[in-house]
């Protein structure tokens, strides 16, 4: 259903370099560019097709972690963007993060068996157990748990892209709950669902220490570009 779809939408470029600038300050180095002909990945294309089919939202692509990079600084990239935001730019900003939950594809041969259906039994009871902890308000728990979640549960990108959203949300401090907007869905193999995360008063306590920037050893990719 995304065969030769087009998109377009205007980019936000000051936004984007105050984004990078924060995010740094707070020891997660980040890259912000403007000069590029990569399209949104696919998380970001589907509701950008439907929320902003008259270009009114200006938009900011933000890559998610490599797996081998730390959730922490994840997280820590998050709360960059909500503080930035929120001490430094002069509009609205809604943050839209694009993952999954379990993210075990079927395997060859089997895809049309699991068109609509979770991989395994322990993976869908598994995410069902996330979305009740997101819709009670679970988030110590949950963030404890996240490292081996994305792990064993098979988590999409390592799940990088839920650490920044719950970074930006105050990480294990948050006091909100999830609206689920549908209801949790297979796909492939993969869990799947979309959901709301109200954004409530923070002021950071909870956010982990920059990690990889603390490393013997780190040197800026910026001073070797």
């Amino acid at each position: 259903f995304i065969a030769n779809m087009p998109f377009e939408s205007p980019g936000n470029p000051a936004l984007g370099q105050l984004l990078a600038r924060e995010a740094n300050a707070l020891g997660v180095e980040t890259l912000a560019h403007d000069a590029t002909t990569l399209a949104p990945e696919y998380g970001t294309l589907v509701p950008l097709r439907y929320m902003n089919a008259d270009q009114h939202f200006k938009v900011v692509s933000v890559s998610a972690l490599c797996t081998g990079h730390y959730l922490n600084d994840s997280a820590r990239l998050g709360w960059a963007m909500r503080r930035a935001v929120e001490q430094h730019y002069d509009g609205t900003v809604a943050f839209l993060a694009s993952g999954s939950l379990s993210h075990r594809f079927a395997q060859n041969g089997l895809a049309p068996e699991f068109a609509f259906k979770i991989w395994s039994p322990f993976l869908e009871r598994l995410d069902h157990d996330v979305v009740r902890m997101w819709q009670q308000g679970e988030w110590t728990d949950f963030c404890a748990m996240l490292p081996e979640y994305a792990a064993k549960g098979h988590g999409e990108g390592f799940m990088h892209d839920t650490a920044m959203l719950l970074g930006a949300l105050g990480w294990q401090a948050y006091d909100g709950q999830a609206e689920v907007l549908t209801p949790y869905f297979g796909a492939s193999g993969t869990g799947q669902i979309n959901a709301v995360f109200p954004i409530t008063l923070q002021d950071g306590r909870a956010i982990p220490k920059a990690q990889a920037s603390a490393a013997d050893g780190f040197s800026l990719v910026s001073t070797r570009l």
